[in-house]
C-alpha cells in the first residue's frame, strides 16, 4: 500500500462524500489512530465522529499544501483547507500538522494546530466540531 497523505485522505472524507466513512477510515488511518487537535486527543472513534459531522456541514473543500516532508513513517505538513459550508459560508484554516504512519502507510497519529484565516467566530473550532 501507498502511504496516504492528508490531501487525499481529506479530499475523500470532505468532497467524497459518495464513499462510506468507514472504507475512507480504513484507507487512510489506523485502527489505533489518534488525534490531537488544538490540545485535545482523540482516539479513532471520536475522530469517526467527527468526520460524520464535517460531512453533514461541509458541502466542499479545496485543500492546499503549503508545505510536505516525510522521513521514515514521520510526516509534517501545513496546509490550507477553504471549506464552504452547506449555508454557503466559507472558512479557511491553515493547520500544522505533525504525523506518525503505521507499517502499511495510513495515519496512526496526527498532532496538528489549527489557525482560523477567514470564518466567523462560530466556526474558529470546526477542526474538533462533532
Amino acid at each position: 500500500m501507498n502511504a496516504t497523505d492528508i490531501r487525499s485522505a481529506l479530499d475523500e472524507l470532505l468532497n467524497r462524500q459518495d464513499l462510506p466513512l468507514e472504507d475512507v477510515l480504513e484507507r487512510h488511518f489506523s485502527p489505533a489512530y489518534r488525534q490531537r487537535t488544538n490540545g485535545r486527543w482523540d482516539d479513532r472513534e471520536e475522530f469517526a465522529r467527527h468526520a460524520r459531522k464535517l460531512r453533514e456541514v461541509v458541502a466542499s473543500a479545496r485543500i492546499e499544501v503549503l508545505d510536505e516532508l516525510r522521513d521514515g513513517n514521520k510526516y509534517a505538513d501545513r496546509h490550507r483547507v477553504h471549506v464552504t459550508k452547506r449555508d454557503g459560508t466559507q472558512i479557511v484554516q491553515e493547520v500544522y500538522l505533525f504525523a506518525e504512519m503505521d507499517a502499511s502507510g495510513r495515519f496512526a497519529r496526527i498532532e496538528e494546530t489549527t489557525l482560523m484565516l477567514e470564518g466567523a467566530e462560530a466556526d474558529r473550532d470546526i477542526g474538533s466540531v462533532k
